[in-house]
């Protein structure tokens, strides 16, 4: 009898328990530009974890266009607003194509990183790449401006956020860079592998 009300309490209180608040602070590959926003990669995340048993609220922090200069401020908002717990970066690919000096933007994101450490909220970094035609060493440096970042703040990182969706055409929207339905869902099974142990 004891062990059932035990097992009664405990069942009880994962019902009740209040889902982990998980922030996706990005750009227009988070936003979900070109198709209904209900389909970009923060709900579909949402979806597939709440079934897997995991009691998650992923919020869309995307805005089309951002680059790594609005991520400090943007998260400041939404620790007011509310209280994330977890946050996947998924910036810096339109300081890459735009040809921004890197120094500055590998500035912004170690300052979105410290701050959400001084929040004790845990991080997922996403890497992004560039195409080839933008120049090997920018190429490589902004590559290795996240390996860099992941070493020394220890952090949990996925090498490439795009990782069987980039330059596939069936799997990205007319443009080619960003990615459609079926897209967003093979980024979200990507993000869950590197997601689960932080949960």
């Amino acid at each position: 009898m004891k062990a059932c009300i035990i097992f009664l309490f405990l069942t009880l209180s994962t019902a009740l328990a209040a889902p982990v608040q998980i922030i996706c602070l990005g750009d227009s590959l988070t936003a979900g530009y070109g198709i209904e926003k209900d389909k970009a990669y923060p709900q579909i995340l949402e979806n597939k974890l709440n079934k897997m048993g995991k009691q998650v609220n992923v919020l869309n922090g995307g805005v089309s266009g951002s680059t790594t200069a609005s991520g400090k401020s943007r998260l400041q908002w939404f620790l007011k607003k509310s209280k994330p717990e977890i946050m996947i970066l998924a910036l810096g690919a339109n300081d890459g194509l735009r040809g921004l000096k890197l120094a500055q933007s590998e500035k912004n994101l170690e300052e979105i990183i410290l701050l959400a450490k001084k929040s004790n909220v845990k991080i997922l970094l996403g890497g992004m790449r560039l195409p080839p035609n933008y120049g090997k060493d920018y190429v490589k440096q902004f590559r290795q401006m996240y390996t860099k970042l992941k070493k020394k703040h220890d952090l949990v990182m996925i090498p490439f956020l795009l990782k069987d969706v980039g330059g596939k055409k069936e799997l990205n929207i007319e443009d080619g860079i960003h990615p459609n339905e079926k897209g967003h869902e093979v980024i979200a099974q990507t993000i869950i592998k590197y997601l689960e142990p932080l949960l």
